[in-house]
C-alpha cells in the first residue's frame, strides 16, 4: 500500500510517500522560516497563503522522486490537527480534492501522533513498548507507547513547552528566529559556572514539567547587566538556560524509565535536534552502572521537525490496526485544537 502525506500544520509544507513494503520512497519540503524571521515569529495569514503555494509544486515532486503517478497512490494521510487553522484547511483541501477525483481513501493524522512514531522511520527502529519524550515548540509531555493508539500520559508541561522557552529566551538575547538552535549554538561557547539558573521541578517526585519560572531567570539575569549584554555576556547567559532545561529534561526521562521499568526511550519533536540533549541523554544511557542502561532512539534530524514522511508513516500504520478509521467522505475536517488523550483507546 502506498500512502500520501500531507502535513501543513504550521510553518513546514512537507508531503511525502510511503510503501508499507519497500519504507519510505521520497518526501519534499519547505521551510517558511526565511519568510516569518523578519516578523520574529510565524504569521498564521502568510503560512497559509504560501502552503497554497507551495503544496502542489512539492507533491509532483515528491511523486517525481519516487518514479511515480498519481493514480498508483492507494491512500492519503493529512494533518487534521492540531496546529494552524487555515494552515490545516490547506493540508485538508489538497487532500480532499486529491482523493476526490482519485477516488482514493483518507485518514487525518493527529500531528504528535506523527511525530511520536518518526523514530520508526529510523534504519534502526524501536519496538514496542517505550517510553517518548515528546518536545517542541507547542507540547512537552511524556508517553508510554505500547502500539498504535495505546498511549498513556505520564507528564506534561504545566507552562510553557520547552521550545517555547527555548525561544522566548532566545529573544530576550536579541538573537534571530527560530531561537532554539540559535541559543544552543551560542551557549557551546558559554561558561557554565557563570549562571546558574533554577531547574523547575526536577524534585517535583512527579513527572511534569514547567519552564516559565527558567524563563523568569533569564530575563532577571539580563536585566542585571547595566549596559547592551556583550557576546560573552550572552554566550554564559544562553550556556546557563541551556544547561538548566536539558538537566530537567533529562532526570524526568530517567524518573520515567524507572517509574515503568522501561529500558527503550524515544525523542521525539523539534527540540529532539538539540545536540546538547542528545549528547546528555546518550551519556546516561551508557551509565558505568549496567542497571541503569537503557538504550535512546532519536528520529532522523531531516525528521525532527514537521514533515510529511510523518504523516504518511504514521497513516501507514493507522491504515494497517484500524483500516475502518479510512473514509471517503471528501468534506473539510480540521481541528486545531484535538486533545492526544482522545486517541488513547
Amino acid at each position: 500500500m502506498i500512502v500520501l502525506g500531507i502535513e501543513s500544520s504550521c510553518d513546514e509544507t512537507g508531503i511525502a510517500l510511503y510503501d508499507t513494503e519497500r519504507g519510505l520512497l521520497s518526501h519534499a519540503l519547505h521551510s517558511q522560516i526565511a519568510m516569518h524571521q523578519e516578523y520574529g515569529g510565524v504569521v498564521p495569514e502568510l503560512a497559509s497563503r504560501d502552503h497554497v503555494k507551495r503544496a502542489l509544486p512539492l507533491l509532483r515532486e515528491a511523486l517525481q522522486k519516487a518514479q511515480l503517478q498519481q493514480n498508483q497512490i492507494d491512500a492519503i494521510a493529512y494533518t487534521q490537527g492540531p496546529g494552524l487553522a487555515g494552515a490545516l484547511l490547506v493540508g485538508a483541501s489538497v487532500a480532499c480534492g486529491l482523493g476526490m477525483a482519485l477516488d482514493k481513501p483518507l485518514i487525518g493524522i493527529h500531528h504528535l501522533e506523527g511525530h511520536l512514531l518518526s523514530p520508526l522511520l529510523a534504519s534502526q527502529p524501536p519496538e514496542f513498548p517505550f517510553i517518548a519524550l515528546l518536545v517542541s515548540g507547542g507540547h512537552t509531555q511524556l508517553m508510554r507507547v505500547d502500539g498504535v493508539g495505546q498511549y498513556a500520559l505520564l507528564g506534561e508541561t504545566l507552562d510553557d513547552a520547552a521550545g517555547e522557552a527555548f525561544d522566548k529566551s532566545a529573544k530576550l538575547l536579541g538573537l534571530d528566529y527560530p531561537g532554539g538552535p540559535a541559543i544552543s549554538k551560542l551557549a557551546t561557547s558559554g561558561d557554565p559556572m557563570i549562571h546558574q539558573f533554577p531547574r523547575p521541578m526536577l524534585h517535583s517526585k512527579d513527572l511534569n514539567f514547567s519552564f516559565s519560572g527558567l524563563k523568569t531567570a533569564v530575563l532577571t539575569a539580563v536585566k542585571k547587566y547595566p549596559d547592551a549584554l556583550s557576546d560573552t555576556d550572552k554566550a554564559n547567559v544562553a550556556r546557563g538556560f541551556v544547561d538548566a532545561i536539558i538537566d530537567v529534561l533529562v532526570a524526568k526521562c530517567l524518573s520515567a524509565l524507572k517509574h515503568t521499568g522501561l529500558k527503550r526511550l524515544v525523542i521525539a519533536g523539534g527540540v529532539g535536534a538539540n545536540q546538547q540533549l542528545r549528547a546528555a541523554l546518550n551519556a546516561a544511557a551508557n551509565s558505568s552502572n549496567p542497571k541503569k542502561r537503557f538504550q535512546v532512539y532519536y528520529p532522523e534530524l531531516e525528521f525532527c521537525t514537521d514533515n510529511g514522511a510523518m504523516i504518511a508513516f504514521a497513516g501507514s500504520m493507522r491504515l494497517q490496526v484500524h483500516p475502518e478509521q479510512a473514509t471517503k467522505t471528501y468534506s473539510f475536517n480540521v481541528r486545531p485544537r484535538w486533545p492526544l488523550h482522545e486517541l488513547m483507546r
